[in-house]
């Protein structure tokens, strides 16, 4: 069976549209097909790269302790079949919970490698799916930073498909807040069928 890796960076929990939307996304996928492996980033001991932190990880690395526990992020990562993440649109990106996440994924010699032409991914994902809403109306717009990032991230890890399920303007009319929740809702629960 397919594992499907559930990212769930919604700071808000039971209260996040975002999270509503991943909802939506996640009672659609096929239990006969994928197993859904959830990592919910607010529950972990996700550390930032600092001193003595940052020290240990160049000596494995230099070791090539690739087995230490603190790269189970990086291997549960490459290993997914497909990858979902959800958070929320904050400060024209995403929570920084979700980048000190992306920082510990990147493992050369686990999700990435390097020789005499650069890097190149080394995931088996084929696909990744970001799931987001936005308070204002940001897709597409060059100040949206999160999906943008985390596309270019796919590109790094070797994820060949991206696809961004937003919900925007959730913000502007709170009478229409409801009707574009559901939208996005509808967009991942296709989405879902359709991996």
């Amino acid at each position: 069976m397919a594992k499907l890796l559930f990212v769930d960076c919604c700071i808000r929990r039971g209260a996040s549209r975002t999270r509503r939307i991943a909802d939506s996304f996640l009672k659609a996928v096929d239990s006969s097909m994928y197993e859904v492996e959830e990592l919910c980033l607010m529950d972990e001991p996700l550390e930032y790269f600092k001193e003595g932190f940052f020290e240990q990880r160049e000596r494995l690395l230099a070791d090539r302790k690739f087995d230490h526990p603190r790269f189970r992020y990086a291997w549960q990562f490459k290993n997914a079949d497909k990858i979902v993440i959800a958070a929320p649109f904050w400060d024209l990106s995403f929570p920084a919970l979700l980048k000190v996440y992306i920082e510990n994924l990147c493992v050369e010699g686990i999700t990435f490698g390097c020789d005499e032409r650069g890097c190149f991914g080394t995931c088996k994902a084929d696909k990744l799916v970001y799931i987001t809403s936005r308070g204002g109306i940001y897709d597409n717009s060059p100040m949206e930073m999160g999906a943008r990032y985390i596309e270019a991230m796919c590109g790094f890890f070797g994820i060949d498909s991206f696809e961004c399920i937003s919900a925007d303007g959730v913000d502007l009319l709170p009478s229409e807040t409801e009707k574009i929740v559901e939208e996005a809702m509808l967009k991942a629960k296709k989405c879902a069928e359709n991996l």
